[in-house]
């Protein structure tokens, strides 16, 4: 399994992993994690790609000779039986009627709320991000590990830090939005950092 590849090599997988144009779009949540393989360390890991790719992913990995990793999040609320989920992102793109193509996480906040205040005042407003991070090296081995941070939407949205659903999304314990709290404290709770550091302790041995 990854115990065949040196940290070099599992450098440069993790470090080239966001070239690939058609998912450039991420954030930095992963950014400056630390994995330690051999005694060497792998930093400035950061990826988004669907997930659920798991042919892809060993046709990727057989063929470039090194692990394929693939990510899907989302935001999932309980009150409208776990969407957006896998549609998080497709909730922010624009149609043709409502401007330049392109996302609008504003607007997607904004779907979101609207079908919460559709249920009352006393709707449920609880909700969770959730995250899940497959690998799968060369020799065909391939996992999967999920991650989730709890907590429920609040409106209107606060702070300018973080992306996406952020401004909206208060962790369980909290008073403010993902946004509102600092890059490297949001990373420390987040559902991908949970994610990320479940692969690491099994596949890293972290």
């Amino acid at each position: 399994m990854g115990n065949e590849f040196t940290s070099v090599q599992l450098d440069r997988f993790f470090k080239g992993f966001l070239e690939i144009d058609s998912f450039a779009e991420t954030d930095d949540s992963l950014n400056g994690i630390q994995v330690d393989n051999d005694g060497k360390e792998i930093s400035n890991i950061a990826f988004g790609v669907d997930a659920s790719m798991e042919t892809f992913e060993r046709a990727a990995a057989a063929g470039a000779g090194l692990p394929a990793l693939a990510d899907d999040s989302g935001l999932c609320v309980t009150a409208l039986a776990g969407a957006p989920g896998v549609y998080t992102a497709d909730w922010a793109e624009r149609q043709w009627f409502e401007g330049p193509p392109g996302r609008d996480w504003y607007m997607a906040m904004g779907k979101v709320e609207g079908l919460l205040c559709r249920q009352g005042g006393a709707v449920d407003r609880s909700c969770w991000f959730a995250c899940t991070l497959a690998i799968a090296w060369p020799d065909g081995d391939s996992a999967v590990y999920e991650g989730r941070v709890d907590g429920h939407c609040t409106w209107p949205p606060r702070g300018a830090l973080g992306f996406g659903y952020d401004p909206v999304f208060v962790p369980n314990g909290r008073s403010e939005t993902f946004a509102e709290i600092p890059p490297e404290e949001k990373h420390r709770i987040s559902h991908r950092a949970a994610a990320f550091a479940r692969l690491v302790a099994e596949q890293f041995g972290t």
